[in-house]
């Protein structure tokens, strides 16, 4: 039999006899390759929509605006700037107020002719294009005030109709949408003791009228700025011909470019990204530690089997192959389902909105992200696997075949502490001391998770007071939940593998001195008891850990990273980082009560 078919049939069959543990397995890598690849694809997804809008409206290279007629001949110089290629405008703007089924919000209302344009010609998606004393509403727009097709508006005091829907690419969707009049624009909540400029338009949404009706509407509302939109021979090089032009005209002329029209429609996304990339990395740590307690625990329970690889002929090294090729047919599993199941789960994260066309459609695997996840899986898995799979290879065929238990560590100053406690605690501070790397690991595994969970506390916080101000439409904050809910979810359940397979592993790698202790009188609910006990301790000291400083610091490079205010976001209060802190505690005895009463029920005798 050939070398490698053997170490592969060895591994199959180990599965076989181990299900539970392949499974548990398979669960903590599906879990963090899951998110990683959400995080991966997740911009990308969310950018399609952007580019087919920018194609279907033969979208602007650059976007130009003055606020003034007097600069109305330095805008129109631009058309003929090296570079340009072709141009649509300068169209006049003005900024005022919609009213539509009895609510009021700003517009900034932009004459358009009736024939297409060159450049930023809007896509109609419900009605028709602009028409005399016919309105066309951003879709988002409508959207979000519930305008549709036939549904009268008021603007500057006339009426108009509704005669329909439309998405540009020269402008970010609503509520993001860019300011282009003279008066300027704010977005976001204001305080109810600040009083905004008549001038200023707050949160405005984007309106299409034919020129002569803004001319006409000018008059009564404020003064009328422009708008031209320019196409380029380059367009990846639209900074640079702002950054050129920028002098000639003293900054009369705001400019914006398409990339930055792009970085404003898929905020949402990006932002999506950053909480699924940081997620990942959480995951990625727990499925280490999840791997090696579990590696560990395995170890202990293959011994024997070791030690009959080795009477049989079997090297060191091909022991050592037997033991990585189980973890690493596990990983590349979950690595190929983990791209399969994000690949799929992403366009529920990036649903366009309203304001652009198309939707997200199943996100497209390239072949940086199958490479970075599938090496992410190998690498969690070779991680945790290597050490404890060499030290196994390397232990004396005899001694592997006697599977005798492991002689306990003595510590004076912990024995005399320990003689002193009831039966429960002395046995489950021997249990923790037998193994310190492991206690270790468990600390370091709920510490990660509270941290996130602290994370998760603060941006829910902050959701809840995002409709309204303007800085996510009622959409977007769903999805951004959906995003929070996913996280949540998978870190929970990572979370629960990581407590069961501690306690699985501590249960199988001390059935000696379990057993042991019942024949000196122990009964099986102390020892059930010491063993959940011994991972309740850790728990505790990784919840406060996890709290501070391991929140705190897990905000502040969130917020580092997507340059949030920490000022105007609100904190958990004593109570909750109490009540988390408890919550947890729970958790992990209940988590481990199971495990550790099927350990402190099996016979004696049979053990020793």
């Amino acid at each position: 039999m050939g070398r490698i078919l053997l170490v592969i049939r060895l591994a199959l069959r180990d599965f076989r006899r181990r299900r539970t543990e392949a499974a548990l397995l398979l669960i903590a890598i599906l879990a963090a390759t899951t998110t990683l690849t959400l995080g991966l694809v997740l911009r990308d997804a969310a950018s399609d929509p952007y580019e087919s809008t920018r194609a279907a409206t033969s979208g602007p290279d650059v976007v130009a605006s003055v606020g003034r007629s007097t600069d109305l001949a330095a805008l129109e110089k631009l058309a003929s700037a090296a570079g340009v290629t072709e141009h649509s405008g300068p169209y006049p703007v003005i900024g005022g107020k919609l009213e539509v089924s009895g609510r009021t919000s700003d517009v900034q209302v932009e004459g358009r002719d009736a024939t297409v344009a060159v450049v930023d010609q809007p896509e109609v998606t419900q009605g028709s294009w602009v028409s005399d004393g016919g309105a066309v509403l951003e879709a988002a727009f409508a959207n979000s005030l519930g305008a549709s097709v036939g549904d009268p508006v008021t603007l500057g005091g006339r009426s108009f109709e509704v005669v329909g829907l439309a998405v540009t690419a020269a402008m970010p969707p609503y509520p993001g949408a860019s300011c282009i009049v003279a008066g300027g624009c704010v977005n976001g909540a204001i305080p109810e003791d600040q009083n905004l400029p008549q001038a200023l338009l707050h949160n405005p949404g984007l309106v299409w009228l034919t020129q002569a009706d803004v001319r006409s509407l000018a008059a009564a509302q404020a003064p009328i700025s422009y708008v031209l939109n320019l196409k380029l021979a380059d367009p990846e090089g639209a900074q640079a011909f702002v950054d050129a032009t920028a002098g000639g005209h003293s900054g009369a002329i705001r400019m914006q470019t398409w990339q930055s029209i792009l970085a404003a429609a898929t905020e949402l996304a990006r932002d999506s990204q950053i909480l699924l990339l940081i997620g990942a990395w959480l995951l990625g740590l727990l499925a280490v530690a999840s791997l090696s307690v579990l590696v560990g625990g395995r170890m202990a329970d293959q011994t024997r089997r070791v030690g009959l690889l080795k009477a049989v002929g079997g090297t060191p090294g091909l022991v050592a192959a037997v033991l990585l090729a189980e973890y690493l047919l596990v990983a590349l599993v979950a690595a190929a389902a983990g791209l399969v199941i994000g690949a799929l789960a992403a366009p529920l994260l990036t649903e366009s909105s309203a304001g652009l066309v198309g939707s997200a459609g199943t996100a497209s695997l390239t072949v940086s992200t199958v490479g970075v996840v599938t090496a992410v899986a190998l690498g969690v898995a070779v991680v945790a696997t290597a050490v404890p799979a060499v030290r196994g290879a390397r232990t004396s065929t005899v001694s592997a075949l006697a599977d005798a238990a492991r002689p306990p560590r003595r510590t004076g100053w912990l024995i005399a502490l320990s003689t002193r406690l009831p039966v429960p605690l002395l046995l489950a501070l021997r249990v923790a001391a037998r193994r310190p790397r492991r206690v270790v690991l468990g600390m370091a595994s709920i510490a990660v998770t509270v941290s996130g969970i602290y994370v998760l506390m603060v941006l829910n916080t902050f959701l809840g007071n995002q409709p309204g101000t303007g800085a996510y439409s009622d959409a977007q904050v769903t999805v951004l939940r959906h995003v929070l809910g996913v996280w949540t979810v998978i870190l929970l359940l990572l979370a629960a593998v990581n407590a069961i397979v501690i306690t699985w592993a501590t249960v199988l790698d001390n059935r000696h001195a379990s057993a042991l202790a019942r024949a000196l009188g122990a009964t099986p609910r102390e020892v059930s008891v010491a063993l959940a006990t011994a991972q309740v301790l850790p728990a505790l000291v990784g919840a406060v850990l996890g709290v501070f400083p391991g929140g705190f610091l897990l905000f502040a490079a969130i917020n580092g990273i997507t340059g949030g205010d920490s000022d105007k976001t609100t904190l958990p209060v004593p109570w909750q980082l109490i009540t988390l802190m408890l919550v947890t505690v729970l958790a992990v005895a209940g988590l481990t009560a199971v495990p550790a009463h099927l350990g402190g029920r099996r016979p004696v005798t049979d053990v020793l």
